[in-house]
């Protein structure tokens, strides 16, 4: 029984949304032959305002492009930093 659950950032339509769930399903049936009945989808729409990543809310970066100003970029680890944590 797939339980496939999926965070998203709000603002997709519900026909956006349908699609997702479709496609999702299909995915379970292809790749595990998961029967339909069996699959469960749940779509968590999170606001933009509460996810982010490099210390930027998607919020801030739909912002920032409006407003024609640059994004801040992630910092680059390398592999001897990233072991070192």
């Amino acid at each position: 029984m797939p339980l496939i659950d999926v965070s998203i950032a709000e603002g997709r339509s519900p026909e956006q949304l349908r699609a997702l769930v479709a496609a999702l399903h299909r995915a379970a049936e292809e790749s595990v032959g998961a029967l339909p009945e069996n699959t469960t989808v749940i779509i968590r729409e999170v606001p933009t305002t509460h996810w982010s990543k490099a210390d930027q809310t998607i919020a801030e970066r739909q912002a920032a492009a409006q407003a024609g100003a640059p994004t801040r970029a992630a910092p680059v680890e390398t592999t001897a930093e990233y072991r070192s944590h």
